[in-house]
Parts: structure tokens; C-alpha cells; sequence
């Protein structure tokens, strides 16, 4: 699934679309297939943890990748790169030399609500964690948030957008290498607040990069410290890296784990990983 920094470089990347009118919509997705932007002006697309976000007049349109999704720009009347069952959104902007069509393919959900509503949508999201005044309120609430379970894995919690919105299965390994603790560790036992600076510095770093490096090597195969790393020795002390199972709400891939038995000790009194 899609980090936030992905989200974060795909808002960047679609900033084309502002000041552009909006000359055809066609939302495949029952409960919004009236939805109309026609006539429209886009006036904002933006990025919030993992979703998407475009506004066109008093409305916006909500979109998340989840495991499968992606946005395709091209002149209007080329093929398209994937097949056309697959798309969701396909939407005509305005363009001197021709209309561009934008079309979003396998997206995990869409939604359209007034723009007065956006506060409601993401209620239920932590601080965005790329968010440029996260210095100014965001990292402190992100830390409350974590810090109110305390016996809980510092791996699922940085997992769970409600705590803090943006990091996914990638980061999670990496921060907690770079952390030098083990995924299972309950917050409790933990820096929280060191955890919460090293995600921000990985994240905000690789934002607008179109491949993303924790290790500060962008050789292929030598960007990542422990993710997908399984069986491969450590690049701190040779250590065989792990791979297991973490707890948590998410799907299965988010609860797959890896860590340096060496760098990153499970201590006695952490639960065990499956």
C-alpha cells in the first residue's frame, strides 16, 4: 500500500490541474455517479496522511490507492495503459493544446462531499505527518495519541493513522531499525517522541523523490535497512535479518515485520511475534 510520501509526490505531481476547468466527469462508482464537476474549476488537490484529495468548486473529490490504485495523465484520445473496467474516475480538463484526461484506475474508494464537510472526513485521522506545520501542534498530538496506550506495540501504533497518518508497513521497519528497537516493543519501553522525529525526517526526505531511501544509498537493493530484507544480513553487524507476524488491525501484509535480532533486541518482558 501506498506511503504517505507517495500520496504526498501524486498531489505534488497533479498541482497541474489548479486554475484548469473541468470539461467532463464520469465517476464509476454507484453511490457518486451523478456526482458532476463539469464547469468547474479545480481549485486545490492536496494529500492528508494516505488520501487524496481534489476540490472542484464547493465540492471535493476523496480517493485512496489502498493496494491496487493509481492515476494515469495523458492527452485525451490515447490509449490507456490499463483496462477500462478498472478505472473509477475519469475526468476532462481544459488545455490549449487539447484536453487531458486523468484518469484514476483501481482506486480503493472514492467519495464526493461538499468541501464544508472535509474536517468531518478526516476526524478520524491522526496529525498528518508530512504536514509542513507539523512542528506547530501535529508532532505533539501525534505523541499524546501513541503515548495513551502505552502497553501497546510501538509497531501497531505507528501503523494505526488514527494515532498519526502517513506511515505504513515500509516505514515501520525502517524507523524502528534506525530507532534500534524491535517492532513489538510497547510503547511504554520506548522514545516515543525520537521514533515520532526519525519517521518525520525519513518521510519529509523522500516526499517528492521518486525512489524512496532510508539508508542514504540509492544503489539498487541497498536503500532499505530491514524491509523485505528476510534472511539478508544486517548492513550494521552482518546479523541474519527476521521476518514474522504483528498484531494489529490491518490488513496482512501490514502485519508482516522485520528487524535485526542483533540492532533491535526483543526484551524479556516484550510480547512475542508469531
Amino acid at each position: 500500500m501506498p506511503e504517505g510520501d507517495s500520496i504526498f509526490r501524486l498531489a505534488h505531481r497533479l498541482q497541474f490541474m489548479v486554475g484548469r476547468e473541468v470539461v467532463r466527469t464520469d465517476i464509476r462508482v454507484p453511490r457518486f455517479a451523478t456526482a458532476n464537476f463539469t464547469g468547474t474549476t479545480c481549485t486545490r488537490v492536496w494529500a492528508y496522511g494516505k488520501h487524496l484529495f481534489m476540490q472542484f468548486g464547493s465540492d471535493v473529490l476523496h480517493t485512496h490507492l489502498k493496494m491496487e490504485g493509481s492515476w494515469s495523465i495523458h492527452r485525451l484520445g490515447a490509449k490507456w495503459r490499463k483496462p477500462g473496467h478498472t478505472a473509477r474516475v475519469v475526468l476532462h480538463l481544459t488545455d490549449t493544446s487539447g484536453p487531458i484526461e486523468l484518469v484514476g484506475h483501481s482506486l480503493g474508494f472514492v467519495r464526493v462531499f461538499p468541501a464544508t464537510q472535509y474536517t468531518n472526513h478526516i476526524a478520524h485521522l491522526g496529525p498528518d505527518i508530512l504536514d509542513p506545520q507539523w512542528a506547530e501542534g501535529g508532532f505533539a498530538e501525534a505523541l499524546r495519541r501513541i503515548r495513551s496506550t502505552p502497553n501497546r506495540a510501538i509497531g501497531t501504533a505507528l501503523l494505526d493513522q488514527r494515532n498519526v497518518a502517513g506511515i505504513g508497513n515500509e516505514y515501520r521497519a525502517e524507523i524502528c531499525f534506525i530507532a534500534g528497537i524491535h517492532p513489538a516493543t510497547p510503547v511504554a519501553n520506548t522514545n516515543t517522541a525520537e521514533v515520532l522525529s526519525i519517521g518525520r525526517k525519513l518521510m519529509w526526505a523522500n516526499r517528492l523523490s521518486p525512489q524512496r531511501v532510508t539508508t542514504g544509498i540509492r544503489r539498487p537493493g541497498e536503500s532499505a535497512y530491514v524491509f523485505g530484507r528476510n534472511g539478508k544480513p544486517c548492513r550494521r553487524c552482518g546479523t541474519s535479518i527476521k521476518k514474522a507476524e504483528l498484531g494489529g488491525d490491518f490488513n496482512d501484509l501490514e502485519r508482516i515485520i522485520w528487524w535485526c535480532p542483533h540492532c533491535q533486541p526483543l526484551m524479556p518482558d516484550d510480547p512475542p511475534t508469531s
